[in-house]
């Protein structure tokens, strides 16, 4: 029964492998024969040996590399307190460094990440920048976890090498996590875009370049000779020939946010011909006569009857438009066309009768300066009616995250923000899920980073940035139940209003944790593996991280003589804990091996104290392969 190693994804062995496999006659004896693959990259003429070549480098730029190519023995710890319905979310916010969280996250999730979008630091002078640790970046960590930041002023010296050594290894860990039709996107200003558009072009190449976007801030502050409006949105596809062209509705700020055009003869009013039948969400039966006559609010003329939830007669209305305000109800279902030949998806109501209609915008490919979407003076406001005024400086708004996954995930996908800063993203996304009914899941990481004492933050009880993520998405949960239950469509579909919360540590267990901090912990180490203050369910969840299983996946305990077997996902892997497992243990899990529904070949997970004595194990291990289970082994 071999012996789990508790390390992270190994990614020179995995581009080890990879050579193998495209260039079988390149490995010797497991290690790559540089000569013999220079060879044959040179008869394709696909290799240089020019000293002057484009390139773009800075002081530490091959340790960053490396760093990225280190594994670590850390491990991400459950905090059901903090959670919000922690066993049915698929949503995860994880308190740590996210450079050692992106390195847990691999294994589990390489290659599964549907869309990325993070909002760095923009090293103005004043931002702080992670001084990461390349001997022992976890052990860092967790030394200066909790204590403040510092900034990186342009005066200390290598200003912008900084920056670049605390991106570099990042974004080349976020590669490995997108799926092939994966994108990702950050929010960038004038100080870094430049150097970051070179940082992006080498890890995710040129060609998958989708955009330099522009986003209009909404406002300005003054720099110089001009007044800054604007801010960089760098967007990269993993691999740019599997995605489809986007589309974006046209006008989308006024959908969202109303539209106001006067009739005349040039804009006549349209008429529009609802079927029998449709389908009615409101709180009244019944609208008759003519409603406004102005121009702002000339609305219908004729008699709309309902019964039973759905319009009893057919109907012609004629209809302008006007703003959106205080939006009760809706008619939509069939087809409806009106008289410009435009498709409706939606007919507003309020108490005085037909307010604003929602036509079926024509899509096309979303333009690459972004106006309308959102602002910074909006996502000031989201927050302050959250938690407060003064709370968190310049959040971006939830719209303009909104958009991005509009363009990116339908209704399923997983969405990374390694900075989350305020929880944006969350928001956004569950804002959406509320709106569609999607199943979209986030995963945020955001650093435990010290909020000062002078700040309203820290005033109002927020010690760190992550506790101010925390406790916003949870008041956006709570505000998106309020609002479903003030509604009628609490009988919809459910969504996921919920998400898992887990902190960087250290390994639970004694033999994966490189340097005990003394001898007494190494003696510890020889008695019992599992550290004394982890519990049972920390060494479960790190059990999942190094296996390579998603930490959302279903956990189920099952008890077989007063002894606890995990069963994740569906009997995807089976894990023991417990001290002297008895014979019926390996029975039950021998018999839900081959009951199980999922086509991956069972996997089961011991630890040492399950068995008295080796001839346990290996009864126990030969028992299991009998029953076809390959994947055995011991912490």
């Amino acid at each position: 029964m071999k012996k789990m190693d508790g390390k992270t994804a190994d990614l020179v062995e995995e581009n080890v492998s990879e050579i193998k496999r495209l260039f079988p006659s390149c490995i010797r004896e497991g290690k790559v024969d540089f000569d013999s693959l220079r060879s044959l990259l040179e008869k394709e003429g696909k290799l240089t040996d020019e000293k002057e070549k484009y390139s773009f480098t800075w002081y530490g730029k091959q340790q960053s590399k490396r760093t990225a190519l280190q594994q670590n023995s850390g491990t991400l710890r459950p905090v059901r307190s903090e959670s919000v319905d922690f066993d049915s979310t698929k949503n995860m916010i994880i308190e740590g460094d996210n450079l050692e969280v992106l390195r847990l996250l691999l294994k589990p999730y390489s290659g599964k990440i549907k869309m990325i979008y993070i909002d760095p630091p923009y090293n103005t002078g004043k931002d702080f920048i992670y001084k990461d640790d390349f001997s022992d970046n976890l052990k860092n960590y967790i030394d200066k976890s909790g204590q403040a930041l510092e900034s990186n002023p342009e005066s200390k010296g290598r200003f912008h090498s900084n920056w670049l050594n605390m991106m570099y290894p990042r974004l080349m860990l976020a590669r490995n996590l997108l799926s092939d039709d994966g994108v990702i996107f950050v929010s960038i200003d004038d100080n870094e875009v430049h150097d970051l558009r070179f940082n992006m072009n080498e890890i995710f190449g040129e060609e998958n370049l989708l955009a330099e976007l522009v986003w209009n801030l909404g406002t300005g502050t003054t720099a110089g000779h001009f007044t800054r409006s604007h801010e960089y949105i760098l967007c990269y596809a993993k691999e740019k020939n599997t995605l489809q062209n986007f589309s974006a509705e046209e006008n989308a700020a006024d959908i969202q946010h109303g539209a106001l055009k006067k009739i005349s003869a040039a804009n006549p009013a349209s008429v529009i011909e609802f079927p029998a039948g449709l389908e009615y969400e409101g709180d009244s039966a019944t609208f008759t006569g003519e409603i406004g006559g102005n121009e702002k609010e000339y609305i219908i003329s004729d008699k709309l009857v309902f019964e039973k939830g759905r319009l009893k007669f057919p109907v012609k209305l004629r209809a302008g438009w006007a703003m959106k305000n205080q939006v009760l109800s809706w008619l939509s279902g069939k087809e409806t066309i009106d008289s410009k030949g435009q498709k409706i998806k939606r007919f507003y109501f309020n108490k005085q009768g037909v307010l604003w209609y929602e036509k079926e915008r024509e899509t096309t490919n979303p333009k690459t300066v972004l106006s309308g979407i959102g602002s910074t003076k909006q996502g000031s406001t989201e927050i302050s009616e959250l938690l407060g005024p003064g709370i968190f400086p310049f959040p971006k708004p939830s719209l303009l995250i909104k958009f991005f996954v509009g363009l990116v995930v339908e209704k399923e996908g997983i969405i990374l923000d390694f900075f989350a800063g305020s929880g944006t993203t969350a928001h956004a996304i569950l804002a959406q899920n509320a709106e569609d009914y999607g199943n979209r899941k986030f995963v945020l990481v955001q650093l435990p980073e010290q909020t000062t004492e002078d700040s309203e933050a820290f005033k109002a009880g927020y010690k760190t940035i992550a506790e101010i993520c925390k406790e916003r998405v949870r008041r956006v949960i709570k505000k998106i139940k309020d609002e479903i239950k003030q509604s009628k469509l609490s009988d919809q579909k459910k969504i996921d209003l919920g998400f898992k919360v887990f902190k960087l540590d250290s390994t639970n267990i004694w033999p994966w944790d490189p340097s005990p901090k003394n001898i007494q912990d190494a003696m510890e180490g020889a008695v019992s593996n599992i550290k004394d203050d982890r519990s049972e369910e920390d060494v479960l969840y790190e059990i999942l991280l190094k296996y390579g299983v998603d930490l959302t996946a279903s956990i189920k305990a099952e008890k077989i003589d007063g002894k606890t077997v995990y069963n994740i996902g569906e009997g995807y892997l089976y894990v023991c804990l417990d001290k002297n497992i008895t014979k019926s243990v390996i029975e039950h899990i021998v018999k839900g091996v081959k009951s199980a529904q999922t086509q991956d070949t069972a996997r089961v997970v011991f630890a040492d104290a399950c068995f008295k004595d080796d001839q346990d194990a290996v009864n126990a291990e030969l028992a299991l392969k009998k029953a076809g289970v390959e994947g055995i082994c011991r912490i």
